[in-house]
């Protein structure tokens, strides 16, 4: 069996699809994409199918050394969501081989269902209230809202007080059986993260997310032993060596994605290392059904795992959604606020390769905001 062909499909709102057939028919799914540079990675998707063409679909860890280091230049979200698209779809192949689910492939389940949380804006607190009381009536357990918009490099009294209002609506709506997480979106400096933080250790949010910025990560050890909360981090880190040093600075909760961490194969072995530190995993996944797909099956098979985000219903999703180019929705049928593992061959879903395809002749131009502060300067998103 050989790889014979692989074929990219930019579909709304904002997702890259990648498909990898063999010669004997195997169609394995994947989801390389880095949010508003999809162009990008499919062109490097392009470079890297040079490689594999022709190749040994079920030679996994090998192609992704080569696809990972075979390069003089390495690593990036580029590079790196480029090889995860591609590892999710030779699992996929791989499970479709064998006749197993990925799951099953890594070792075996260590539970029969996944918790999985819904978003929320976060934006007014009295639509927070009502979003999580739609979300709950539709029976999650746990919801995830942003903690600001963009913030003053120094958090103002009233910055820091909506926040707090912000939250302490949600714990209201949710009461004390059900969780939040908190994603500051890396729009805090680490003096601003320290009194926030502070500040929501009453309302006992179950994570707080990049409280600080990737690229400020040696502050993370201060943040951590001044955190009275939980924190989380990693939707931006790559691999298990800049996963290493958040890890050693004590953060409660890794956050790979699928999509960019360099795959199954990766995540898989970042869920390890977390395990080394303590530190429990919650997969980040704003994006398509094969990444949440991709996901689950890293849940199913990791002992640490925590929660894995879910994006139905999500605000990006305006021309599509997350069960738009599915055959059958029915792995996504959360119950209880889970995602009951399945036992259909690799990634466990089918896609809709019609609509894929319909989908592709339109394509998509997403691209996040840019935001500016009052004085005309540079804000994070």
């Amino acid at each position: 069996m050989k790889i014979d062909r692989i074929e990219t499909f930019l579909v709304p709102p904002r997702w890259l699809f990648c498909r990898v057939e063999t010669d004997d028919g195997v169609v394995g799914w994947g989801e390389p994409v880095v949010e508003g540079r999809a162009e990008v990675v499919r062109a490097a998707v392009d470079v890297l199918a040079e490689y594999l063409l022709g190749q040994d679909p079920l030679r996994i860890q090998d192609h992704w050394q080569v696809l990972t280091k075979g390069g003089f230049y390495r690593g990036g979200p580029v590079l790196s969501s480029a090889v995860a698209g591609l590892d999710q779809a030779l699992w996929d192949i791989a499970g479709k081989t064998y006749g197993a689910p990925v799951h099953a492939l890594l070792g075996g389940p260590v539970r029969d269902r996944a918790r999985v949380y819904a978003w929320v804006g976060g934006d007014e607190p009295t639509q927070l209230a009502e979003q999580i009381s739609a979300q709950v009536e539709a029976g999650f357990t746990a919801v995830k809202m942003n903690a600001a918009g963009a913030t003053s490099p120094l958090a103002t009294v009233a910055e820091t007080a909506a926040v707090v209002a912000r939250v302490s609506a949600a714990r209201e709506a949710l009461g004390p059986y059900r969780d939040v997480a908190v994603d500051c979106h890396g729009r805090f400096t680490a003096a601003s993260a320290r009194r926030v933080l502070t500040e929501l250790a009453p309302l006992h949010p179950l994570f707080v997310e990049e409280p600080v910025l990737p690229e400020h990560g040696h502050l993370l050890p201060g943040l951590v032993a001044a955190s009275p909360v939980p924190l989380a981090t990693g939707e931006r880190l790559y691999s298990r060596a800049e996963f290493l040093p958040a890890l050693a600075a004590g953060i409660a909760v890794a956050q790979p994605d699928l999509s960019h961490a360099g795959g199954i194969s990766e995540v898989h072995r970042i869920a390890s290392l977390a395990e080394t530190y303590g530190a429990q995993l919650a997969p980040h996944c704003p994006l398509g059904p094969i990444a949440l797909a991709a996901g689950l099956q890293v849940a199913f098979a990791a002992p640490n795992f925590l929660i894995q985000e879910q994006s139905r219903g999500i605000h990006y999703n305006k021309d599509a959604d997350l069960l738009s180019y599915l055959v059958d929705p029915e792995p996504f049928r959360f119950v209880d606020g889970h995602a009951h593992r399945g036992d259909a061959p690799g990634l466990g879903i089918t896609l809709d390769e019609a609509a894929v395809r319909a989908a592709d002749r339109t394509g998509h131009r997403w691209r996040n905001p840019v935001w500016r502060h009052a004085d005309g300067s540079f804000a994070e998103w």
